[in-house]
This record gives structure tokens, sequence and C-alpha cells, in this order.
């Protein structure tokens, strides 16, 4: 037997549920401040992806103060379910995969732990090859010839696009080997780059536009369907980030205090989106008044930079922004996940490399450029999000009133608090089941397409109501008892 299950043994604690990957942080030596929250999103609302989003609502009829207010309503919003989310990582230090124990039971919380990390998986490819799409266009801009290697296609992509891919993907490995302490201060160091340079590519296209932009596109929503229109691209951004929502916990577990996850994302929200939201149109409008086009891609304007050093930098911020925004977002959450399903085989930096290589393996560039792959598959999937978000937070702030027994977290015992029946709580599945459906039928069948952009929000709130109403409430610890005892040092 290992140490590591020698001391689980010990502490009372199964070596299929605890592994120093999976157990409480120490609150003393916690080192995430609120400068390292604000950082995390400064890079993830900046992605490429939000950014095509973004531009896309000019592209469709809102125009400058639409979009404005949209961001408005989803950042107060996202603002208060993430600092209800972080409130539980901080609290109880424990990641994702060990917080749904709580209301799934210890071993029906692999259900909503594999669909967390399956979208992250394929969305760690496609985000790593939309960045190599950057590097390539930067590396040819550089060296011409390299040109060539794009005549030549395997499995669906360039030999050149093999080369960035490949190159990206192992210097994010190497990053993850280290642990969660990398990642933080990598998205610490990239973060003002990537503010400065976006900032800079806004002032170079206002500037270039005369001083004055595009109010709209030329068709502009009025009346009530501008507002419809308004909330619809509130809550689409807000299920952007229903991924997020749900596993904020796995940065918070490191956090000094609930003080610190406050400040971060007051400043990493509110004012950082508007932030955003200000560059977008700023972009978007001052390209419409210059050729009556409206930009799709960030990395569109970056490639019309006349000068080279300048267009070198601003490529270079768009790709440590992709590998940031990679790492938060669509790595750590299936490393917890495959931790979670192999507590005694895989470690942090295994399953690192285990989560790369499936996101490699699925060829993300044929995913990425199958609408109906993209649309269904991570569409589908994306709505199960939001019903395990209603029962995880129902349980937690309305049942549970934030008492928790930490130590039952990680014990098979029948009697402990989240034995339930076998390791699975059945009300849970109750709720989740018939949620999932109606959410996923609003997400992606046509009859529903008015109302398909809040499939999130419909799905956790139909969870919710049902975990609360449903027989079989859990029995709830009488106190709170804090995992201190079986906990590690913070990274």
């Amino acid at each position: 037997m290992s140490t590591d299950a020698s001391n689980a043994s010990a502490t009372g604690t199964s070596t299929r549920l605890y592994s120093p990957d999976l157990a409480p942080t120490k609150k003393e030596g916690r080192n995430w401040s609120g400068y390292s929250v604000f950082t995390l999103w400064a890079n993830d609302v900046h992605s490429l992806g939000n950014y095509a989003f973004a531009l896309g609502l000019f592209a469709l009829g809102l125009g400058v103060w639409d979009i404005l207010a949209a961001f408005l309503l989803a950042s107060v919003f996202l603002f208060g379910l993430l600092s209800l989310s972080g409130y539980m990582g901080s609290k109880t230090g424990v990641p994702f995969p060990v917080m749904s124990r709580i209301a799934f039971g210890v071993r029906g919380a692999q259900l909503p732990a594999m669909i967390r990390g399956g979208v992250a998986i394929a969305w760690f490819g496609i985000q790593t090859y939309l960045a190599a799409t950057v590097l390539s266009a930067l590396l040819k801009a550089l060296i011409p010839p390299l040109a060539a290697l794009e005549e030549t296609s395997v499995l669906g992509l360039s030999l050149l696009g093999w080369v960035s891919f490949l190159g990206l993907w192992v210097i994010q490995v190497l990053i993850v080997s280290f642990g969660m302490d990398a990642i933080r201060k990598y998205v610490e160091l990239a973060a003002p780059a990537v503010l400065i340079t976006m900032l800079g590519l806004a002032v170079w296209m206002f500037t270039k536009a005369d001083m004055s932009i595009a109010m709209d596109a030329g068709n502009a929503f009025t009346g009530a369907d501008r507002w419809v229109h308004i909330l619809e691209a509130a809550a689409l951004w807000v299920v952007i980030y229903g991924t997020f929502v749900l596993n904020f916990c796995d940065f918070t577990r490191s956090a000094k205090s609930n003080r610190s996850i406050n400040i971060g994302n007051l400043v990493g929200i509110p004012v950082n989106m508007l932030f955003f939201a200000g560059i977008v149109v700023v972009l978007s409008g001052a390209q419409f008044k210059l050729d009556g086009k409206v930009v799709t891609s960030a990395s569109d304007i970056v490639q019309t930079i006349p000068n080279t050093f300048l267009l070198v930098l601003a490529s270079l911020a768009l790709i440590v922004l992709t590998v940031a925004v990679n790492l938060m977002a669509n790595f750590v959450a299936p490393v917890y996940t495959l931790v979670n399903l192999f507590p005694r085989k895989l470690n942090f930096r295994r399953a690192g490399v285990v989560s790369a290589s499936i996101g490699l393996v699925i060829l993300p560039w044929n995913l990425y450029n199958n609408p109906v792959v993209v649309n269904y598959f991570l569409g589908g999937l994306g709505a199960l999000l939001g019903p395990v978000f209603g029962i995880v937070m129902a349980d937690y702030w309305l049942i549970r009133k934030t008492r928790v027994n930490v130590p039952h977290l990680y014990t098979e015992h029948p009697e402990a608090t989240y034995a339930y029946c076998k390791g699975i709580n059945p009300r849970a599945i109750g709720a989740f089941v018939p949620a999932s459906a109606v959410a996923v039928i609003i997400a992606l069948v046509p009859t529903f397409k008015s109302i398909s952009g809040f499939s999130w929000f419909i799905g956790a709130l139909l969870a919710a109501v049902l975990f609360v109403v449903l027989p079989g409430r859990p029995t709830c610890p009488a106190e709170d008892v804090d995992g201190e005892d079986i906990a590690v040092p913070s990274v």
C-alpha cells in the first residue's frame, strides 16, 4: 500500500475517494488573492471564442448600446452566481468533483463531474486549434516559405497546422505538469499583456476610423424585439460561463479569503466585462464604418496590422491569451474529473497528460468545422450543466444552508452523511433526468429556437425546484465539520 493510501486509511477516508489532489486545502497558506481571481477573468473574458460571439451580436442587429446593456445585465447576474459558487470552494476547500458528492452522493458525483470534464476536453482541443491557426498565420508572415507546408494535409489538418497545434499542446501540458500554482502564475503574467494588447487594438481601430464608429450595422432591432434580443444575448453570455460557474470552486479552494473572491469577481466580472464590451463595440463599429463589413474575429483585425513588429506582438498576445483560457476553463476540470475517477492511479500531472491526449486524438479541428457536431453534441452536453448547477446550489444553500461534513465526503461508510443509497442520491438523479431532458430539448429542437438561449436557466431552475420538492429530503449535518484533519497544503 502506498503512503497516500496508508494515510487515507488512518484517517478513516476511502482510498477510492481520497487522494492528495482531491483532499481539501488547508486554510492556512492558501495563496489565490483578489488579483489572482481578477486575472482569471481578465484572461477568460477576452478569449477568441468570446470575441467571436460578441462581435457576432453586431452582425445580428444589436447596436452599440444594446451590446453594452446585454453585457451589463449578464455581468451582474454572473457576479451573483460566481459569488455563491466561489464561497462553496473557499469554505470547504474541495474541488468540484468532491463538491458534487454533497448533493449526488460519493458515487453519484461521477455523473456531473464527467459531464463537466467531457465538455472541457472537447473545448480544450478546439481552443488549442484556434490558437494554432493564429500561430500558423504568424509563422507564415515571418517565414513565407512555410506556406508550402499547408499544401499537404494529414487527418484534416495541414502540416503547418500540425506543427503549430503540437507546439501549443506541449506547452500547455508542461505548464499543467507543475500544478495549480503554475497555472495561477501564468494567468497572472498573461492578464496585463492581454488587456493592454486588446486596448491598443481598439485604440488603433478607433484612430483608423477617424475617431468615430458606426452605432449599428444598419439592421438594428427596435421596440420590444430589441429588448428580447438584448435579454437573449445576456442569457447566452451567462450560458457560455455555465461551465465556469459550475467548477469555480476548483480555483476558490485556494483563495486566501471569501473577501478576496468577491473583490476579484467585482473587478473581473462587471468592470472587466464592460471593458470587454467596450472593445467589442469599437472593433465592430470601426470596421463597419471603414468598409461596411462586420468583423467576426479579433484575429482577423490583428492580421491587418501593417507593422510587422506590432503584428507579432498582437498575435503572440492572442496565443498567450488562448493558452491561459484553456488552462483555466478546459484543463483543470477534466484533470480533477480523471483524478476523481482513478484516485489511486492518477495524480494532477498524469491526469493532465491523459486529458490533453484525449483532446488531441478527437481531432478537434474536425469537430470545430462540423456545425452539427458543435451544435448538437457540445450544445447538448452544455445544456446538461444547468440542471447540475441547480441541484448543487439548491442542496447547498437551500437545504443544507452551507453546513457540510467535509470528512464524510471521503468515506464509504454506509452511515455517513453522503452515502445515500450505495453512494448515489436517488433524489438528485430524480431531479436531474427530467430537468436535463427539458433543457436538451429546448436547446436543440428547432421548435423551441425562440427560447433556446434560455435552456441553461430553465434546466437549472427546474432541477432546483424538483430537488427541493421531491420526497427523500437528505439528513442535514447538525453542524459544520471542516476538513483540516485530512487537508493538504494549498499549491
